[in-house]
């Protein structure tokens, strides 16, 4: 093991203890609810005529590129539903927390939003480190969480809706896509912590049954920007195209050194599942020009709700500034969230969760239903190409919404992967 790689795995146990102790000390210093007890589920403040939501995004940091423009959707939405009178006659009011690209803090803030703030339901994360940080202290407190962002599967809580891809919805369509094109042999380049990590064991699974071969596997720190080792091995494999799970501003790194490693989108093909438009433009399009996403939604995704999403967030923020999948499921997320508060007559999360299954919303990527017994939604996969004017323009969909299945128990060669 390098020197560099011991250094990441000790900040790892290092953050884990750190993260560990935060919730605790969150827990034990936090506000009392009603009853008295920390020990106890916080009570969302209802009482007056705003409810608070918590916004809960890293502001700061290597993934302050994709999550500030979530943040951003997130205000919109909710500006949205108070110009027109807010949800059961209340209007909402943001609170917006850093979480710093450092999951401890992100559990920090997860908490202060729950114990202090009171809000009734919060929305954010993008890594699922963060996620995987903050998810026990939604499970203690019974707190709503609203996570936008696609990721590994494996996972469910009765406490967080996913309105991001899981598995079946993005990576696997991806590899089927690559499979179609005749692309037998694939490389694997992802950033260092769980969902790169649990995301290429399904890849390896997949390629193993279905005759691919995965000719690499490398992993660098999140906030990386030393790339040239890797692009030089990845070139060396001569693998047919590369599968990639960097998170962050690395990207901005990788694809520079991929370039000037002589590497191009027709000699070796990268499909990403994490850029989209605004790392597109932050990367520059002169690198990623003809490149693959797999996503649910682009800029480009044709019907009159994106047309009306994309006119008012660009109105809002300006015209240059692009949307993103990850954006739309924010945005969409907060609908969703209000249309379960109005079924369910109540903003309690109990029953806010009973009256979610089969909530439907025509959202920019298409109508998205949410499955109640997964707490996923329907989505439509989509593969798209880089353009030079840094939009994604698609190149196949599937056809239909896709059922979530976070566990992959519709797939045979997944079994025992969780």
């Amino acid at each position: 093991m390098s020197s560099g790689s011991r250094i990441f795995r000790r900040q790892i146990v290092a953050g884990a203890a750190a993260l560990a102790a935060a919730v605790a000390l969150s827990a034990c210093g936090a506000k009392t609810d009603a009853g008295g007890s920390s020990d106890k589920a916080a009570q969302a403040d209802t009482s007056g005529d705003t409810v608070k939501v918590g916004l809960l995004n890293s502001l700061s940091g290597t993934m302050a590129i994709s999550e500030v423009t979530v943040r951003d959707s997130l205000k919109l939405a909710i500006d949205e539903i108070n110009a027109k009178g807010g949800v059961l006659g209340k209007k909402i009011k943001p609170i917006s927390e850093d979480g710093a690209s450092d999951w401890p803090t992100f559990a920090e803030k997860a908490s202060k939003l729950i114990r202090e703030d009171r809000v009734v339901a919060t929305f954010g994360c993008w890594t699922s480190a963060s996620r995987k940080a903050v998810k026990p202290v939604f499970e203690k407190n019974k707190s709503l969480l609203f996570y936008p962002v696609q990721y590994e599967g494996l996972e469910e809580s009765p406490y967080i809706f996913y309105t991001g891809a899981t598995t079946n919805q993005q990576i696997v369509p991806a590899l089927d896509y690559l499979k179609s094109q005749g692309k037998k042999s694939i490389y694997l380049v992802g950033s260092d912590y769980v969902f790169p990590r649990t995301a290429n064991k399904i890849i390896q699974a997949y390629a193993k049954a279905n005759g691919m071969k995965v000719l690499g596997e490398d992993y660098a720190p999140l906030g990386s920007t030393e790339f040239s080792t890797i692009a030089n091995k990845v070139k060396a494999s001569k693998a047919d195209a590369v599968f990639n799970t960097l998170n962050g501003d690395s990207n901005v790194a990788f694809f520079k050194e991929y370039k000037s490693a002589g590497l191009t989108a027709a000699s070796m093909p990268v499909v990403s599942v994490s850029i989209a438009e605004e790392e597109v433009k932050s990367i520059g399009a002169q690198y990623l020009a003809g490149q693959l996403t797999a996503w649910n939604y682009y800029q480009t995704t044709a019907g009159a709700a994106n047309t009306e999403f994309v006119k008012a967030y660009k109105a809002k923020y300006g015209q240059d500034k692009p949307t993103s999948d990850p954006m739309e499921a924010a945005y969409t997320s907060v609908y969703l969230w209000k249309a379960m508060v109005e079924k369910a007559k109540s903003f309690d999360p109990e029953k806010v969760k009973s009256a979610s299954d089969g909530i439907t919303f025509d959202a920019p990527e298409g109508k998205v239903t949410i499955d109640g017994a997964t707490q996923h939604i329907y989505k439509t996969a989509r593969i798209g190409k880089i353009g030079t004017d840094g939009l994604i323009e698609q190149v196949w969909d599937s056809g239909k919404a896709i059922k979530p299945d976070p566990y992959l128990k519709g797939y045979s060669w997944a079994s025992g992967l969780s």
